[in-house]
């Protein structure tokens, strides 16, 4: 039975006892009342906050999806270009470390700020590696290189949507959950704020290819 209808048949049974002196007090009924009345106000910000955090790791997921094609992306990459850019080995192991560390780590609740930090220092070596491409016109003209950077571009300007989809779903969830009331009951059933999947000034812009393979 529905809680909009129990209402008044408790408010009717009260009267009741009231009349037929039932072994029920009516403070104890008034309690009662009260705590359906909280459920039925209370209930649909649950349900909300519910929603919102489905969505935040719906949009979770979707990020790791683009990322996961990027850390298949880069050991190609950085296989062809050792080939040519023999002096940039330091910046390869940077690149090869960070992406096994961000690789280890699946998104969730605890672990999206350090998978947040991790994204940031690979796109910011990445787009490093992008910018040495320069110094070294073999490898500008090496095809399979061209293709693998066109094809890491796109991957980038994915990566760029589903982290403006992520962002959407924690801004519904954050407001949810620090305005009052609703914030009570997330601070009840243990919701707590997401970070927002921002980037640092040297990695803002998507990687484009084109700008380099010239």
């Amino acid at each position: 039975m529905s809680l909009l209808f129990t209402v008044p048949i408790v408010a009717k049974n009260v009267a009741e006892n009231e009349n037929g002196g039932s072994i029920m007090s009516s403070p104890f009924m008034l309690i009662i009342i009260l705590l359906i009345l909280a459920l039925i106000l209370l209930y649909p910000m649950y349900v909300r906050l519910i929603q919102f955090k489905n969505k935040t790791k719906e949009a979770m997921s979707g990020i790791d999806i683009q990322l996961k094609k990027r850390y298949d992306l880069i050991p190609n990459i950085l296989t062809i270009a050792q080939k040519y850019m023999e002096h940039e080995r330091g910046l390869f192991e940077d690149i090869t470390r960070l992406r096994s560390a961000a690789a280890s780590i699946r998104s969730d609740a605890d672990t999206i700020s350090k998978k947040i930090e991790l994204d940031n220092q690979i796109a910011s070596k990445m787009g490093q590696l992008m910018v040495n491409v320069e110094n070294y016109p073999q490898l500008k003209a090496d095809g399979t290189m061209m293709q693998a950077m066109q094809t890491y571009s796109e991957v980038e300007e994915h990566i760029a949507a589903a982290r403006r989809f992520y962002n959407s779903a924690v801004n519904e969830l954050n407001n949810a959950v620090e305005i009052f009331p609703s914030s009570m009951v997330a601070a009840l059933i243990g919701i707590k704020s997401y970070p927002f999947f921002e980037t640092d000034e040297t990695s803002r812009q998507a990687v484009n290819a084109g700008d380099y393979l010239k």
